[in-house]
């Protein structure tokens, strides 16, 4: 094991080990993913700050096993925030929250690859700040296919006045947030509502489509995940890694590059130094999630 390095990070003291340490196949260190980290956390940490955020270790690599740790790490520093989330049978999970640029790193250290954040933030987890449609591409299906999906999930949401904003999941598949940010949001509504527009589009795109969890539903189909939406339910934050073969990030992407997709014309995989020179370029694609405020139309009675 490699002696220990102590760095200085806004005025907090990190201790990185193994940095030359391979954590993806392609041959990605370690000290790679601590870097990217570092650089996309004036971006990243403003989806994740305020929230109850689980990690998903791979100590041994992407390749290997990897954990889920809800639980905040006993051992973190005594800057690192925690906040109480849903829990287990004893009761609430006291949660990291990743709010800054060294609990960043401290995480990255931990092989913390993948970030996973709920929609709605510890001080009101009972109220969604955004609704997630989940596109999870099926057997025979790709992320071409879930680009599809999203247009016409668009369309419908056009007509009762909603806007949406994609991201890739960093995998196989897409997802499209619908900013909230609205006091009157229950996880209830906002999972009737990815539900119902799921059901619009298993009609309007026959045999493309399913809402059905059964996975033997899924071949040659697009599985929309309206369940997501749940109050225990976290999906895969904004800009984090994914445990692939390469270190392929969640990355917000644009309608025309969603539609480029959809034509088979773009490939919407982007790796961390891909994802690091788009905000350098774009900005952050995904902040208008944070601050949109929408209301989600009232069943009829």
């Amino acid at each position: 094991m490699s002696t220990p390095t102590v760095v200085e990070i806004e005025g907090r003291s990190v201790k990185l080990t193994n940095l030359d340490k391979v954590l993806y196949p392609s041959g990605f260190t370690k000290a790679e993913v601590i870097d990217y980290f570092v650089r996309i956390a004036p971006i990243a940490t403003r989806h994740l700050a305020g929230r109850c955020i689980t990690f998903r270790r791979y100590p041994d690599g992407s390749d290997a096993e990897g954990f889920f740790e809800k639980r905040c790490n006993r051992y973190r520093p005594d800057w690192v925030p925690v906040s109480l989330g849903p829990g287990d049978r004893r009761g609430g999970i006291e949660y990291c929250r990743v709010e800054d640029t060294a609990t960043m790193a401290w995480a990255a250290n931990l092989a913390a690859l993948e970030l996973h954040a709920p929609m709605a933030l510890a001080a009101d987890l009972e109220t969604p700040r955004a609704l997630v449609f989940d596109f999870d591409p099926g057997p025979e299906t790709s992320v071409v296919e879930c680009c599809r999906v999203a247009l016409a999930s668009q369309a419908v949401l056009d007509a009762v006045g909603l806007q949406g904003w994609c991201k890739t999941s960093g995998s196989k598949g897409l997802q499209m947030y619908v900013p909230l940010n609205t006091p009157g949001a229950t996880h209830g509504g906002a999972a009737d509502f990815a539900l119902a527009v799921g059901q619009v589009l298993e009609r309007q795109l026959h045999g493309e489509v399913t809402t059905v969890m059964a996975k033997v539903e899924r071949p040659g189909k697009v599985f929309i995940d309206w369940s997501q939406n749940a109050l225990h339910k976290t999906t895969i934050a904004p800009y984090s890694l994914r445990a692939r073969d390469r270190p392929t990030v969640s990355t917000p992407v644009t309608w025309n590059e969603v539609a480029s997709c959809a034509d088979g014309n773009t490939e919407l995989v982007f790796e961390a130094g891909d994802v690091v020179e788009r905000v350098d370029r774009l900005g952050d694609l995904f902040a208008s999630v944070l601050t949109v405020e929408q209301e989600l139309p009232q069943p009829s009675t």
